[in-house]
């Protein structure tokens, strides 16, 4: 009784957390105005970046500001540490509005509520961290009776209120936002430093805007770690709809998601999973990077909800009659191993080479394969694809030991070697296949398109006691996403614990465009547990497109050229491992993306240090621009190196300071040094 009392409870928080598990279909939150944008109730998804220059700077701010806003920003964001900087917001915002520039401006407050309510009379939004805005974390006391927390209830109440009365009378909306590095003493004590701690955490402040008729509000739950971001946003959905019937926006961000295609997919994969449930209103990738250069990287994340792409079906993808996994705690699916796929076995990552015309060793390189034909030796690197899927070629040489073949079923009966070659079959056909691999063989289905009978589920049977079938799910669906995790939700009903590997094609153009569609689709399905290995490739008229087009849009991003494009789909795949934490391979930064108060050259310190300690696989070093924020938001990370005043850096070992007020002209050396003394340092090969 208490195991189907558990499902029921499951089953009632899925329909609490999104509208359709099956459909890409928008929650509806409360209407939100800010200036004259109007967000959430069904209103384009919003988006949005922040300045990185120093605020009492007002030309610099002003010039920033402008240059995001022409790249098309709906909001700008500015920090307002103090009192100073939140007074300037005035003159900041008279010199864009004279100017011509009405977008509105978000100030950014963390540890000053006098700064919040200085600036919540001046922009048409304020972002408080209810983490920091009243709290302290000094951990003076660890244990919290019912008592004491009404008492720090009600301090906070006595606090916030006045800036949630400014902003009613002011017409100001709000951000409550939460990070997941800078819970208060109360929360980490009561619910420690989980998904459920953060939604309480802005619960306790949305709280006490409603008891004041205050509703011009959104909310957002931000973390570096995209697994814990996701499970948060939904179970804050989950429990506004329990509380109040209603939810108020959503903002989504990972926070201190980095630089580069590492910072572009840990982004895609933690706020696409949450676009792909319907959730979201606005949303900020933050990356090291200039902020203009987040607006496109936003644009991408939001364009597929309004586009339909090309070689898409819409087949009717069923709809769930019972959860089979938990939405809100990450537990990977049970399946069986076979060969090296599944069981408690890293994710494979599998190389589509059937696009290369004649297949030689140097192709391998761009896998993780290096010939040396000195020593006529492979060396392996970290990121090498465990399979390579040829379509109808052999190849005529020797491969390195671990990695294998996948061929059509024809072009393997003429295999010598059985060893390495392994054939791939079609579901529909593959029960009456009477030429199969004794011990691995792969099955291609493709979820719910108009094109395929698996739709009625006839075909599952096939594989359902076959020790052998590792199954390869993909999709022509226009809700691809969705289509591939009802499958697995059917998988798992059935009991059928085969193997699965996502398999996704992108038919976007720019490099871009291929990190936010694989990213979103692999993310989504990986951070649910669903997945044990990954196939990512181009479709034809996509892989054509980038030759004719050469190097570059008209936005200046990069294509892919034909000669890179096998290397940058297996190092995509081995960085959404990585960010959904799946699969470590590398080095993982988690590194800020600068702002006003940042004490250093963010970007030229990132790459200083990512130059030095990129070959430490499984290593999490957070950089980090300030002490404001830095030492809370980068609770996920292994190391830090946080700027503690101007040319001052301190390091961290976890959350513990190590060294303080090192000079910047060395601290990347110390850096390097500690590292050392806690053993997390090896040589470069």
């Amino acid at each position: 009784m208490k195991e189907k009392d558990n499902l029921a409870t499951t089953n009632c928080m899925m329909q609490q957390y999104c509208n359709s598990l099956t459909q890409t279909s928008r929650l509806i939150t409360r209407e939100v105005t800010i200036g004259q944008l109007k967000l959430g109730n069904g209103h384009p998804i919003r988006v949005q970046t922040m300045t990185t220059t120093d605020t009492l700077d007002t030309m610099a701010t002003v010039e920033q500001a402008i240059r995001c806003i022409e790249a098309g920003a709906e909001l700008v964001r500015i920090t307002a540490p103090s009192k100073k900087e939140a007074e300037n917001l005035l003159h900041i915002k008279n010199e864009l509005r004279a100017r011509g520039y009405n977008t509105p401006l978000v100030a950014d407050i963390h540890f000053t509520p006098n700064a919040a309510e200085i600036a919540a009379r001046i922009v048409e939004k304020v972002r408080v961290n209810p983490g920091n805005y009243v709290d302290k974390k000094k951990f003076e006391l660890i244990d919290y009776t019912d008592q004491d927390y009404a008492e720090e209830i009600e301090r906070i109440t006595e606090r916030f209120t006045p800036l949630v009365l400014i902003c009613k009378e002011h017409g100001t909306a709000m951000r409550i936002g939460t990070n997941h590095g800078s819970l208060s003493d109360r929360i980490m004590s009561r619910y420690g430093d989980t998904p459920m701690g953060m939604v309480e955490s802005a619960m306790e402040f949305l709280r006490i805007a409603r008891a004041n008729n205050y509703h011009n509000i959104v909310l957002s739950m931000k973390a570096s770690n995209p697994q814990v971001m996701v499970q948060a946003y939904r179970l804050l959905v989950q429990q506004m709809q329990h509380e109040f019937n209603e939810c108020y926006p959503l903002h989504l961000g990972v926070t201190e998601a980095g630089d580069g295609e590492d910072g572009r997919v840990k982004s895609a994969a933690g706020i696409g999973t949450l676009l792909e449930d319907g959730i979201g209103d606005t949303v900020r990738v933050s990356l090291t990077e200039d902020p203009e250069f987040e607006i496109p990287v936003c644009k991408d994340l939001i364009k597929r909800y309004a586009a339909e792409t090309a070689n898409t079906t819409s087949g009717i993808i069923p709809a769930v009659q019972k959860m089979t996994y938990d939405p809100f705690v990450y537990k990977r699916r049970k399946s069986i191993p076979i060969s090296n796929v599944g069981g408690t076995q890293v994710p494979i990552v599998i190389a589509d080479f059937s696009k290369i015309e004649k297949i030689t060793p140097a192709h391998l390189a761009s896998i993780g394969y290096a010939y040396n034909a000195d020593t006529d030796k492979w060396n392996i690197g970290d990121q090498a694809a465990d399979y390579i899927f040829t379509g109808h070629q052999m190849l005529d040489f020797n491969l390195p030991g671990t990695l294998k073949v996948i061929v059509y079923p024809a072009t393997w009966a003429t295999a010598k070697d059985q060893e390495k070659y392994f054939p791939i079959y079609d579901i529909a056909g593959y029960d009456t296949e009477n030429s199969k691999h004794a011990k691995q063989n792969f099955v291609m289905i493709d979820c719910f398109s108009d094109e395929t009978p698996i739709n009625d589920f006839t075909h599952l049977e096939a594989v359902a006691n076959d020790t052998t079938a590792i199954l390869c799910l993909s999709s022509k669906h226009k809700n691809a996403m969705p289509a591939m995790r009802r499958m697995c939700i059917e998988l798992q009903s059935r009991n059928i614990n085969n193997p699965i590997v996502i398999t996704i094609d992108s038919n976007w153009n720019t490099t871009d465009e291929h990190l936010i569609h694989f990213a979103t689709e692999a993310g989504a399905l990986l951070l649910d547990g669903f997945g044990d290995g990954l196939c990512l490739g181009l479709t034809a008229n996509s892989y054509a497109h980038q030759a004719a087009q050469g190097s570059k849009d008209t936005s200046g991003r990069n294509y892919i050229t034909n000669a890179s494009v096998e290397a940058f789909i297996n190092a995509t795949a081995f960085t959404i491992l990585q960010a959904t934490r799946t699969r470590i391979s590398k080095t993982e930064y988690i590194s800020c993306p600068s702002c006003g108060r940042t004490l250093f050259d963010l970007q030229e310190t990132t790459a200083k240090i990512r130059a030095v300690t990129n070959h430490l696989k499984g290593v999490k070093i957070a950089i980090m621009g300030c002490i404001v924020n830095g030492p809370g938001e980068m609770a996920d990370a292994d190391f830090g190196y946080v700027g503690s005043g101007p040319g001052k850096i301190t390091l961290y070992k976890g959350k513990e300071v190590v060294k303080k007020n090192v000079d910047s002209d060395i601290a990347v050396d110390e850096l390097i040094q500690l590292l050392k003394a806690n053993e997390a340092w090896v040589d470069p090969a």
